[in-house]
């Protein structure tokens, strides 16, 4: 091979090697986004079965699926059958936040790059963090990817706009076991902080388990909003805090703080 060829060569290999991530990330794109219309239509047509055959549904090995017991939404028993790492499911009217959540039993991340068949995926899914309980845990949060291409939670940097919290001030988060409803709080800007660092840590949920705690988190909280919403939590309230990386500063975050609303 003459010696002139071997940065033509080198060149092309990158080239290559570009593309074929490109049309990764582009098969990604489209499969992330089919993996959910699938399931979304899974949802909605249990959700108009009959009675009959929902309760047929509910007697298929229930309580051997359901470590809690506890009845699941009809629309939701088809999708826990197939992957029991299913909790719920997340959407935000009129944006293109409408995602199955999930929650890793061993504790991990396995959702940041994992689709709900367990298959590698660049996008993931909105996991629960692994300190919260569905049903007992006073504050839920769920992380997902900030994706450019606004899938999963890339949508949510449209809250750093006042005008886009005022079109959107509510969360959707049906449980496997519950319809939860939620407005939205606060808006805040932070970062994963070294464990040397002394700062407050929206991401730190022990402290909620106490009035005075739960004020003094609320009050951080209120320091960090982006803009005012009128609106606060009281210790009685349950949190949903949905929380994504924000790439203005070096480990960064945006999380979107919102209370219960009570039926």
């Amino acid at each position: 091979m003459k010696r002139g060829s071997l940065p033509i060569l080198f060149v092309v290999l990158i080239f290559c090697y570009s593309l074929a991530g490109l049309l990764y990330y582009l098969n990604d794109i489209f499969h992330t986004k089919d993996e959910i219309r699938n399931l979304e239509q899974l949802i909605q047509t249990r959700t108009k079965l009959s009675p009959d055959l929902a309760e047929t549904e509910a007697d298929v090995s229930e309580e051997n699926k359901n470590p809690t017991n506890a009845p699941i939404q009809s629309e939701f028993r088809y999708l826990y059958e197939q992957n029991s790492d299913f909790i719920g499911w997340l959407s935000i009217d009129n944006t293109g936040v409408n995602y199955p959540v999930m929650q890793d039993p061993d504790g991990s991340d396995y959702y940041l790059e994992h689709d709900f068949q367990k298959e590698p995926s660049i996008h993931g899914l909105p996991f629960l963090d692994s300190k919260c309980d569905i049903r007992d845990s006073k504050a839920l949060m769920i992380h997902g990817h900030n994706m450019k291409t606004g899938l999963i939670f890339g949508e949510l940097m449209n809250y750093k706009k006042e005008s886009f919290y005022k079109d959107h001030p509510q969360i959707r988060f049906h449980t496997l076991y519950e319809k939860e409803d939620y407005e939205i709080i606060a808006v805040i800007l932070s970062k994963v902080y070294e464990k040397t660092d002394n700062d407050f840590r929206y991401y730190q949920l022990d402290n909620l388990q106490t009035p005075e705690g739960f004020d003094s988190y609320m009050e951080e909280i209120k320091q960090l909003a982006l803009y005012p919403t009128g609106k606060t939590a009281r210790f009685s309230d349950k949190l949903l805090i949905l929380s994504t990386c924000e790439y203005s500063t070096v480990n960064g975050r945006l999380a979107v703080i919102a209370r219960k609303i009570l039926s």
